[in-house]
């Protein structure tokens, strides 16, 4: 019997259970809808300081920013509880769902998320992929286990001649930006 080389896919971080890994809508569909792996309250970007911040703005204010109002004002990540395997050029990119802005007020905090082949089984998260959430509705919004709340698209990328990159993956989410 011949054995079979895992190309992409997905599959469950050990410390969850009971998930569903990603999968396409339709038989057309590009992308692979992820799901949250547990309930995760998105706070609304108005409780947190952004309509004081702007009324400040508005008057030319000084404004004086503490810790505390820069962390209520970062995205909110919301678990998934699985990780990706592609090939070394490779990578996966994370999309909001079309009805998220319209429906829920959730846009990704960065636009569009790159998963790269390296991130897979690193030693910090083992390639958890989480997708990064802001509320601009005026109320809280839950988002419940289960729930779709993005999507991946699996992609090659080209790179540029002489191309010098030597650095190893050393850590986990948010770790190449170093």
């Amino acid at each position: 019997m011949m054995k079979v080389s895992k190309i992409r896919g997905f599959e469950m971080v050990s410390t969850f259970n009971n998930i569903n890994l990603p999968k396409r809508a339709t038989k057309h569909a590009a992308g692979y809808d992820f799901e949250a792996s547990e309930d995760v309250l998105i706070p609304s970007i108005w409780k947190s300081g952004v309509a004081n911040a702007l009324k400040i703005a508005l008057n030319k204010e000084q404004a004086f920013i503490d810790e505390a109002m820069l962390k209520q004002m970062k995205p909110t990540l919301v678990p998934t509880g699985v990780k990706a395997y592609m090939g070394e050029e490779e990578f996966l990119q994370l999309c909001n769902r079309s009805s998220n802005p319209l429906k829920n007020f959730l846009l990704l905090g960065n636009g569009v998320g790159v998963i790269d082949s390296d991130y897979y089984n690193n030693d910090a998260n083992e390639g958890h992929i989480m997708f990064q959430f802001l509320n601009f509705g005026l109320k809280d919004m839950t988002i419940k286990k289960g729930e779709r709340i993005g999507q991946g698209i699996f992609l090659p990328f080209l790179k540029a001649d002489n191309d010098t990159t030597t650095m190893d993956r050393t850590g986990g989410f948010g770790s190449s930006g170093k």
